[in-house]
Formats: structure tokens, sequence, C-alpha cells
């Protein structure tokens, strides 16, 4: 134990510095001799316990307390250690180690004090954050809880005074939101979600004012789309409105492949997809790095801007080579050029336009996409049938001008400026359209006779309504559009009930097929006869109704014969200005039979040069034939 001792004494005196070893006197005290021998540093445990214990200051304070405490004593230890230094030499070589071991162990224990201090901060802290995580957790609970307890477990309406109170500030649009959602959580399940005493009728005129408030739609529009779609569907259908269709390019292949132009593009930095299956044409355009309306492909015509919605009624048209087409509304040309392509520049296509200032972007797109057999023309489509004859064109594309309900994405004002009577007015157009292009086309064509209705409208009057009125006043019947997607057209709607082949129309909606809303129906001409059925409004073209002027006269001659033959007093009737016949009693005078004569003279007059008239339009007719027929000829040469 004597020469362990000394070992130590030697280690300690060797680590020393040499202040000490001039300064302090070879007259130490026996006193501190002991207390240097009975020194020994704190276990791991007992640090762990204390540092538990005291706060980190006064661990510190203690820390430093020590290390002086330490170099007090070390220093009277290490003077101690020098008288007995040069009796133990030759043990000073063999005790090294030891001293290694000794004050590696020390400083060990040092650095060992400073990282479980800081450990221990790391430990109180993860755990204070910990509690302060549960107890938020647990306040959150609590309070929803509470918030449950206080509603009530059946969704009620809001009463007058509520509304009332919502009228008067502005509108709450979380507390719309939330009402809209249940209201159409009771509707879609009302048997079993009905609360007591209250009507269907009730929940939908609240769901009524609650979207038109929230999504800025006027009442008429609204209250259509509600009556035409069940609540849930309703509601896909009016956030698909709020949100852009992707924006989709038509290759125009007289000039390139899909494939080729899809190649240039991405090399461009253009990102894109084909656009789906059913089209072997159109590309999908998500983001670009250039402007796609302004690349050199799109300025040497490779393709088209063109929604994917509009490729539905040209698909539906299907024209063939070598024919006569119509385009009845043909600006701003993306339609034309897709005909003229799958026609690949044979045959002849008329493209109407009635407004002068969209015939400039019309033959832009013709020239810039390189279509050559096309004729741009400026009438009103009520007028064409007189303008290129009867039954001469094989095929008729009639994109009808329409309310546009279908595309509110592009154009927002269709939400309040479209009203009932504007509905009513775009159907009686679109009435004297397909009447128009009925009679344009020839129903005895070897390839063609076929009509191509469509609008970007949903509403049932502007497309069921039309072709149910055209299939009762033209000879014609509804073929499958060969198209393989899409939902079937209304047969029925309110108290409407239309023709059962309605359901081979074709009806496209943004929440089902991801493009603007789309109606197409596709018609085949039968023969060339007219036929009118009883108690429909009749609804004349201009040609008609001139035509019909001609003939009044035929009429008031019957109405007098027939009153005659019934052995009652004669009327005379005269036109006015309108054409409204107004009855003119007058006495039964017998014995004046002059004023009957003078009275039956005009009327055979008129008859004559009403027949007179009939046979210039017949020969009219057979000259028009006659020239159709030289110019098929010369085009099948």
């Amino acid at each position: 134990m004597a020469t362990l001792t000394r070992n130590k004494k030697k280690g300690a005196k060797l680590q020393a510095p040499p202040l000490n070893k001039q300064t302090k006197s070879n007259t130490t005290t026996p006193q501190l001799k002991k207390a240097a021998k009975s020194y020994k540093p704190p276990l791991k445990k007992q640090r762990k316990g204390i540092s538990d214990e005291k706060p980190q200051e006064e661990e510190e304070e203690e820390v430093s307390e020590q290390s002086d405490e330490g170099d007090e004593l070390g220093s009277d230890f290490f003077s101690d250690g020098e008288e007995e230094v040069d009796d133990d030499d030759e043990e000073e070589e063999d005790t090294e180690p030891l001293d290694d071991d000794f004050l590696g162990g020390s400083d060990d224990e040092e650095g060992n004090l400073g990282s479980d201090s800081d450990s221990d901060d790391m430990v109180k802290k993860s755990k204070a954050i910990d509690e302060e995580r549960k107890r938020q957790e647990e306040d959150a609970k609590d309070e929803l809880q509470m918030n449950i307890k206080e509603q009530p477990d059946e969704f009620r309406l809001p009463t007058k005074k509520e509304l009332e109170e919502e009228a008067s500030g502005p509108p709450d649009l979380p507390t719309l939101q939330t009402r809209i959602k249940e209201i159409v959580r009771v509707l879609s399940n009302f048997k079993d979600l009905r609360p007591e005493g209250v009507k269907r009728k009730e929940f939908v005129e609240q769901l009524k004012a609650d979207l038109g408030s929230y999504y800025g739609y006027n009442e008429f529009l609204i209250g259509t789309l509600v009556e035409m779609f069940p609540p849930v569907e309703l509601m896909e259908l009016i956030e698909a409105f709020e949100k852009q269709r992707p924006t989709s390019i038509r290759t125009n292949t007289l000039k390139t492949r899909r494939r080729d132009l899809a190649d240039v593009l991405l090399n461009r930095g253009v990102n894109l997809d084909p656009l789906s299956k059913w089209s072997k044409v159109g590309l999908v355009v998500y983001d670009s790095q250039v402007p796609i309306g302004a690349t050199p492909e799109y300025l040497a015509g490779f393709y088209m801007l063109q929604s994917a919605s509009s490729f539905l009624p040209v698909m539906a048209l299907a024209p063939r080579e070598n024919e006569r087409v119509v385009d009845m509304a043909a600006a701003p040309g993306g339609k034309t050029t897709y005909v003229a392509s799958l026609m690949k520049n044979t045959g002849i296509i008329y493209a109407n336009e009635m407004k002068v200032p969209r015939l400039k972007s019309l033959t832009a797109n013709l020239h810039r996409m390189g279509v050559t057999n096309t004729i741009v023309c400026n009438y009103d489509g009520r007028e064409l049938p007189k303008v290129f004859g009867q039954n001469s064109v094989d095929r008729v594309l009639l994109d009808a001008p329409c309310s546009g309900t279908g595309v509110i994405s592009k154009d927002e004002s269709v939400k309040t400026s479209k009203s009932a009577n504007d509905i009513r007015k775009f159907a009686d157009l679109q009435k004297q359209l397909i009447l128009a292009a009925i009679d344009l086309v020839d129903a005895e064509s070897k390839t063609g006779g076929y009509i191509v209705y469509s609008t970007c409208s949903i509403m049932i009057p502007e497309n069921e309504g039309v072709i149910d009125y055209a299939l009762k006043k033209r000879d014609v019947k509804l073929v499958p559009c060969g198209l393989d997607f899409g939902q079937a057209g209304f047969t029925r709607f309110r108290e409407h009930r239309f023709h059962p082949s309605l359901e081979k129309t074709r009806r496209f909606y943004p929440h089902v097929h991801n493009m603007d809303g789309f109606f197409v129906a596709k018609l085949k001409k039968m023969s060339n006869e007219t036929k009118a059925s009883e108690g429909d409004e009749p609804v004349e073209t201009k040609e008609q109704a001139q035509l019909s002027s001609d003939d009044d006269d035929e009429a008031i001659e019957k109405l007098e014969k027939s009153s005659g033959a019934s052995g009652k007093p004669k009327q005379d009737t005269k036109v006015d200005k309108n054409k409204r016949r107004i009855p003119i009693s007058k006495p039964n005078n017998q014995g004046n039979n002059n004023k009957n004569a003078n009275v039956k003279g005009p009327m055979k007059q008129k008859k004559k040069r009403s027949q007179w008239k009939a046979e210039i339009a017949q020969a009219r007719e057979d000259k028009r034939k006659v020239m159709r027929e030289n110019t098929k000829e010369s085009g099948r040469k």
C-alpha cells in the first residue's frame, strides 16, 4: 500500500504546474496531507442524483467549487510528493502507466459530468413538450365534445328571423357552405333523415337560395339546375363549373402526324399527353414554358387550339371524301378545318358565318391550316335553303348559337345574365335553323343525308326540345352518334314528354367527362317531304313566311265557299298588315247580285296569279336540280 501511495504522489507531481513547485514550501501540515489522501472524487451515480435534484445553475457552482478545492488539495499533495522524488527514482519509470490511468480517469469524469448535464436538460425539455402536447390534445377533445353536445342531432332549417339577420349583413360563407352540405345530405336520403313537420320543398327552396348566394347564380338558372340533377350530382356539377377545363389541341393531319407534333412540342418544353382513347388527333396540354398559341408549329398550321367538346360534332358527322358539306355557323373555324382534314381537302365545304367581324378569324384559320376545299359565305343560316337550294348537299353541321350554360367555367357572366326569356328566344332561333338544315340535305344522297345538331348548352328546351320539334316537322329520324361515351338525352322533363328515340342523343358534362357541357344529336333525312303535326305551334322560316302570304287568298276563298255551302250568311274577310283575318259581317241582300259578282271576280284573278307564281318557282327548282347534277358529274370526273 505504501508503494502505491508513493506512485500516485509521483504521478501527481509530474502533472503539477511549474508555478506550484516554486512557490509552495516543503513544510506542510499533516492535516492537509490527510485531507489530500482522504479526498476521493464522487461516483457517477452520486453525481447523477445530485444533478437531478439541483437546478443547472447550482450544479455549475458546485462543480466549480469542487474543482477549486481539488486544485488546492492537489497543490499540497504535489508539494508533499517532492520530498520523496530522490529516494524513489527507479520506481518512477515502473509506475508511469498508473499515472496515465489516474489522470485520464479524472478527465473522463469531468467530461462525463458536462455531457450528463446536457442530456438531462434535453430530457427535461422533451418531457415538457410531450406534456404540453398531451394537454392540448385533451383540451381539443373536451372542446369538441362540448360543441357536439351543444349542436342538435338533427339538422334544422334557419328561421325567418335568422334569415333576416343574415340578409342584413355580408354573406357568411362558412355558414352557407356548412348549411349547403347538410341540406344535400338530408335530401340525398330524405326518407330516413327527414325532420318531422318539414316538407321536402322547404329544403329545396333553401338550397336554391344558399347556392345562389354562395356561387353567384340567379334564381332562374339555379332553379333549373336543381330540377335537372339530383342533389349530390348537382354539387359536383357546380364545383366543376368553378374550375377551368384542361387545354387541348387538335393535330392538323393535312400537314403532320400527332406523334411527330408531340415530339416537337416536348422538345420546346410543353408538357402534354394524348387526349383520350376516343380521339386520334387530340393532345391535352398540362403546362408549357412557351406560349402554346404562338409557337412556330402553331403559326405553320400544325395544330389548332380547340376544346375537347368541339371534336364531338365533327366525329358524329363523319364526312366522307368528295361530298358537299355545309357548316352553318363556322367561325372561328375549328370544326370546319377538322371536317376538311377528314375529307382530305376533297369535295366542297360551305363555311357560313352570319356575323361579319368573325369572318376574319375564320378565313385566317382556313389559310393557316392549309384548307383549300372551302368556300366562305356570309348569310343568315335560315336563308341558306334559298341560296343553295333545297335538297342540295350531302351533310350539314349545325353548331347552333345558344345560351352557353355548358361553358360557365369560361364565361361566368352566364350565371347572372341568362333568363327564361333568353332561353326561349334561343330555342325559337334553333328550331328555325334546324328546319333550314334539314331542308338543305338531300335524302336521296348515296353517301350522306345526315344532319348533326350540337350546342354548348345543357338546357333542355335548347336541346331535346329542338330535336323533338324537328322530328314532328320533317321526315327525319335519330340515329346513333357514333360516340362510345356520354350520357343519354332526356325523354321526359317536368310536364314534357319527348320522342323515345331521344335516348340516342348524347350529353356531356364537366364533372363526368372533364370537358365543357355539350349536346350532340345526329339526324338522318328519310325523304324530302315535309310534314306537320297537330297541336304544335308552327315555327316558319323566312322563306316559308313569304310563301304563306301567297296562299292567304286561296284560304279566304275556301272559307267563303264553306260558309256559302252551309247556308250561313257570307262574311267578307280582310287581312291586315299582321296577316290576322278579321271577319266583317254584311247584311244578307239577296237581290244585289252585282256586288257578289264583283267580289268573286278579283278572287279568281288572285288565284290565277298564285298559280302562275308556283309554276315559276317549280321551273326555277328544276333548273337548280339540273345545275347540281352537272356539278356532281364534273366533280366525279
